[in-house]
């Protein structure tokens, strides 16, 4: 492509989101010019979505090894020993921008991504956990599309995950006005297999031939990396094409086809066609290698005629994997894919030059290195302000004319309220793996050929970052460890999906690198490295950027048992809190669920997180929790001890509770100081005891009771309310917001 005149070549560029810098280097990468193809596979390699260009220099802060992790960043997803000779792999990723422009298919999709990245590896996934975000389902001028993308996104995922056969066992969904035009849909997914079951996306063995696999290619998807890595407009309701379509049956045809072609010892290297499709795929299994990789479009399966080499490389049609086999043994892999009725193919071989050479009918189309696509993407190092946290601020003055209502309103809220009617849309019983499902403080999933289960959790708080990125980000993590604590879990390591606005306002990479600190910091301390994850930036509509949101999945391990739920179970029980009231710094009220629901303010900055503490109560909890001795277990997050005791109540069972503080009702009733997890137990003094030896507090606050929830705050009645009360105002509260 003999270079266009200065303003064609800037058109060029904007529609490829390349820069004149990032051009240039393109041209001295190839010493020429690229072609047409050339420059779109260039644009979606080093697109922010697939190259990580702003955040990669940050991302190296983050800890990610332990004696645990075989497998860190770098590959389809991360794994983790979990003992007997068994793993574990596991990922999160984004699909915001489609679930926007398309809530079913990008959802849908983002589900089916993350899968493939899963069974890639060649694990059989066994979960899926989401954790969602949109606008207010009552916001008077955008109400109604809030609840089509609510409705769209959850029909995707449960569309997805039911058709393919793998449980969703949990997440959160999250409503705040940031997301109002650019939606968070972050899926996690986990799979399992045994050591000697393990591939890696490598194309290795000059001369192996590269096999395609999978549904035919066409033009859905197209640009979708690019789309991903740009802000909203108002013209992006028009990027419909860019969204992928995906079809569940067929991907659990390739899963099956997949695995059993792995049996056969056939295989060299595997790797989905995720992101940027065919292009993704062959430059990384070759860069990863040290390999070059020749291919004749010719040969690729195609469903529409008259595509052209740029349409099908740029293709993110979904289903779609690229394997490399042993020479001379590629007609067993075509075999298996023959007898499950799939389209494969052979199309190419590994070489060893280190070169992507594309041909479309023996005529090459693109010559490039596989490194300069998938390792020379420019680096940036983003200019970013000094955090904003550090200004001053003025708490509002408030007073609670009710705090029973106030806790009603806050269990009917939509952030508090019950999920149910997203997850009785999902099957989250398949497989019969699952132990403890959605609605609890973690998932739990058994493998059953070993005596280890394996919890979930995934979280995020857009408020407390929004606040002071580091210091959310830090509590994001105690927060899912400690639910992992809360059903006798030991956290053992993490994943993140990083959605943040446009990283070229430096106010916005201020937030990126403070989150990521915060995450490097509070994961080495709590010894879960994070194995691999997903960067999503450019969350931003309309100049207006989405909190800062960084969302953390961990895993923990744990023996297979009746796991502990967090409802009180009978009455007569002890209720006790480890960790106890809380401490001087947790008053911090700005970032709560009472700012946000009652007050309808957002001010301040998070509690603070004293992470020796942290450690010590969720050891305690853990200690307890195993060795049997809580009846229940639940761990106080948003909305403070009052809502705590409200969701355990949420049974039938309630309790009668007192304690003192010297705080303010409000603060004392709805502060969200961490460290603090509620147990119900029979044995008291064993619970005490075990507190003692870690150094916490375990406060001893009340009973639990039949039908009642009452609590007493200085020897003052300040709430009585039934547990059938709490319990509808918390179930139907959602149904009602979306008028179903």
């Amino acid at each position: 492509m003999s270079e266009p005149n200065s303003n064609a070549l800037d058109a060029l560029l904007k529609k490829h989101k390349l820069t004149r810098g990032e051009y240039e280097k393109i041209q001295q990468l190839l010493g020429r010019d690229p072609n047409l193809t050339e420059l779109g596979i260039f644009s979606v390699m080093w697109s922010e979505h697939c190259s990580y260009k702003s955040s990669k220099v940050h991302l190296k802060k983050l800890p990610t090894r332990s004696e645990r992790v075989l497998q860190g960043p770098g590959e389809n997803a991360g794994i983790i020993d979990i003992g007997e000779g068994y793993a574990i792999a596991f990922k999160i990723e984004s699909h915001n921008h489609p679930s926007f422009i398309e809530p079913f298919q990008g959802a849908a999709t983002g589900v089916g991504g993350i899968l493939r990245d899963i069974f890639t590896m060649g694990a059989r996934p066994i979960a899926v956990m989401d954790a969602i975000r949109f606008g207010p389902l009552d916001s008077l001028e955008n109400g109604a599309r809030n609840r089509r993308i609510l409705d769209g996104v959850v029909q995707g995922i449960s569309h997805y995950g039911n058709c393919f056969g793998v449980p969703t066992v949990g997440g959160e969904t999250v409503f705040e006005d940031s997301y109002d035009g650019n939606p968070l849909v972050n899926v996690f997914a986990l799979g399992v297999f045994r050591h000697d079951e393990i591939f890696y996306g490598r194309a290795t063995g000059v001369g192996n031939p590269v096999i395609y696999v999978g549904a035919r290619t066409g033009r859905d998807g197209i640009h979708g990396a690019s789309m991903a890595s740009d802000v909203f407009t108002e013209a992006s309701q028009q990027q419909r094409p860019t969204v992928q379509v995906g079809d569940p049956f067929m991907e659990k045809l390739l899963l099956e086809a997949c695995l059993e072609a792995m049996r056969t010892g056939a295989v060299v290297g595997i790797q989905d066609m995720g992101a940027a499709g065919l292009t993704c795929s062959t430059s990384e299994m070759g860069s990863r290698a040290g390999t070059g990789i020749d291919f004749d479009l010719k040969h690729v399966p195609q469903r529409e005629t008259g595509m052209t080499p740029y349409e099908i490389m740029l293709s993110e049609s979904q289903e779609r994997m690229l394997l490399v086999a042993e020479k001379g043994r590629e007609g067993e892999i075509l075999a298996v894919f023959d007898k499950w009725g799939l389209e494969s193919a052979v199309i190419g071989t590994v070489t060893d030059d280190g070169m992507l050479r594309v041909r479309d009918n023996g005529v090459v189309v693109a010559e490039i290195r596989n490194r300069d696509l998938a390792d020379e993407a420019p680096l940036y190092h983003r200019p970013y302000t000094k955090p904003y946290r550090t200004a001053p601020y003025e708490a509002p003055e408030f007073a609670s004319s009710n705090l029973e209502a106030d806790l009603l309103g806050l269990m009917g809220s939509a952030d508090l309220c019950s999920k149910r009617w997203i997850w009785e849309q999902y099957d989250y019983m398949v497989q019969t793996n699952t132990l403890a499902g959605p609605g609890g403080d973690a998932a739990i999933v058994r493998i059953k050929e070993t005596g280890i289960s394996v919890a979930m959790s995934l979280d995020g708080n857009g408020r407390y970052c929004y606040l002071d990125p580091r210091e959310g980000a830090k509590l994001i993590v105690a927060e899912c460890c400690r639910n992992l604590s809360a059903v006798g879990a030991l956290p053992v390591s993490a994943t993140n999906n990083l959605n943040f606005g446009n990283p070229e306002r430096p106010e916005i990479m201020a937030q990126l690198v403070e989150g990521i600190e915060g995450l490097a910091e509070a994961c080495a301390f709590f010894d879960t490295p994070i194995t691999g994850g997903n960067v999503s930036l450019y969350n931003e509509t309309l100049g207006e950027s989405i909190f800062p949101t960084p969302v953390v999945g961990i895993v923990g391990l744990l023996g297979t048992a009746p796991p502990v739920g967090m409802k009180f179970p009978a009455a007569g029980l002890d209720v006790l809190l480890i960790g106890g009231l809380g401490q001087a710094s947790d008053q911090e009220m700005g970032g709560t669920q009472y700012a946000k629901q009652v007050l309808k303010s957002l001010w301040g900055v998070p509690p603070k997180l004293d992470m020796e503490r942290e450690k010590a109560v969720q050891a305690a909890t853990r200690e307890v929790v195993v060795g049997g001795l809580a009846r229940a277990a639940h761990d106080l997050g948003e909305g403070g001890i009052a809502v705590a005791l409200a969701e355990a109540s949420l049974g039938g069972v309630g309790a009668e509770v007192s304690f003192e503080s010297g705080l303010r009702p409000e603060i004392a009733l709805y502060h969200e100081g961490p460290s603090r997890v509620l147990i119900a137990t029979e044995r008291r003094a064993e619970v005490e005891a075990i507190a003692a030896r870690h150094g916490v507090e375990a406060l001893w606050i009340g009973r639990t009771v039949e039908g009642l929830l009452k609590i007493r705050l200085n020897s003052h009645e300040v709430i009585s309310v039934s547990t059938d009360k709490l319990h509808h105002r918390w179930d139907r509260a959602l149904e009602e917001a979306l008028h179903v």
